[in-house]
């Protein structure tokens, strides 16, 4: 391979990176993003024709006749072009964000009266859900929404200031330390996304992702019920062991499975873990073989995390211990 080929697949593997679906602006799936991506498009398109008419205006002055140079550098075009047009595109441009991004109007929840509570924590998400009948289930690192309702979320955080940022769903927004921030969203079609924290705030700030499943509103109800439910006893000789292992290690001092003895809250609630779309914050997919891996190697993997490697099991039983975390349901 040439070292022209080579220098341009190393230019493009940036741009590459950036499509895909998943965490994309370019792909709204909640009512706010779908309104800043109209406005992403209007200003990008607007810029790029205002470009274009300066290129060539410039191109007119310098090749043009002396008499098309002499009219453009006369007082009245600069004052309509150089004061007029700018002022005139610019507040209309600003009218234009304000009305379709409705500034300063506050969103009103759906009636359903769920409310979810995101608490960015070093380096994952403790995600609770509030019901309007008084209950409070608590999950980590995915926020399951109800297509077509808006759903309000408290952002704050436990330790350092984060951002949580859903770019499919909606805009960014601070959770700062003692104060709880207000976002109301609404999503429009079922689907998977991905999002982010948006504040650098440590070591594996890269690794704290999150993923958003929105679903139809009866499929959330069928899920959110799922989810308030204990832990189901384990099925099979390799969980049980793997539970009792669990039980008489020291996890549950660190992490809630309901149903059992287990309610630590130090570390995200594990009773429906297996049930995940992934692990450690979005930073590995959800199987047995990741389990096993970050129970042993999870400063490797998601570096300066605050759990410990465990590196005390012999493979049996780290293959239990695996086991009946993946069956978590």
């Amino acid at each position: 391979m040439s070292f022209r080929a080579s220098f341009a697949g190393l230019i493009c593997l940036p741009l590459l990176a950036g499509c895909s679906a998943q965490q994309s602006a370019f792909n709204p799936s909640g009512h706010d993003a779908e309104q800043i991506n109209i406005l992403f498009w209007v200003m990008t398109l607007g810029g790029a024709a205002i470009f274009v008419l300066v290129l060539v205006l410039a191109a007119i002055a310098i090749t043009g006749s002396t008499r098309v140079r002499q009219r453009l550098a006369g007082e009245g075009l600069i004052n309509w072009l150089g004061i007029g047009f700018p002022v005139v595109v610019l507040t209309a441009l600003l009218i234009y964000g304000f009305v379709l991004l409705q500034a300063g109007a506050q969103a009103e929840a759906g009636n359903t009266g769920l409310r979810i509570a995101v608490s960015g924590e070093q380096w994952w998400w403790r995600v609770t859900y509030r019901t309007a009948d008084g209950r409070e289930i608590e999950a980590a690192n995915e926020i399951h929404l109800p297509v077509g309702q808006p759903v309000t979320l408290e952002l704050t955080t436990a330790d350092v200031i984060h951002s949580f940022w859903a770019p499919s769903i909606a805009g960014k927004l601070d959770m700062i330390p003692g104060r709880t921030n207000q976002m109301t969203v609404t999503a429009t079609r079922p689907g998977i996304t991905r999002g982010q924290c948006a504040e650098y705030c440590g070591g594996a700030h890269a690794f704290m992702a999150f993923h958003v499943v929105a679903q139809t509103p009866a499929a959330f109800e069928a899920w959110l019920e799922r989810e308030a439910a204990d832990a189901q006893p384990p099925q099979g000789e390799g969980p049980r062991r793997g539970q009792e292992l669990f039980l008489t290690s020291g996890c549950g001092g660190c992490h809630t499975v309901r149903g059992t003895p287990a309610d630590g809250t130090i570390g995200p609630d594990l009773t429906h873990v297996g049930g995940r779309h992934s692990l450690a914050a979005a930073t590995l997919p959800n199987s047995a073989e990741a389990f096993a891996a970050f129970i042993v190697n999870n400063q490797h993997i998601k570096p300066e995390n605050r759990m410990p490697p465990y590196g005390i099991f012999s493979e049996e039983q780290l293959d239990d211990l695996a086991s009946y975390l993946e069956g978590l349901r």
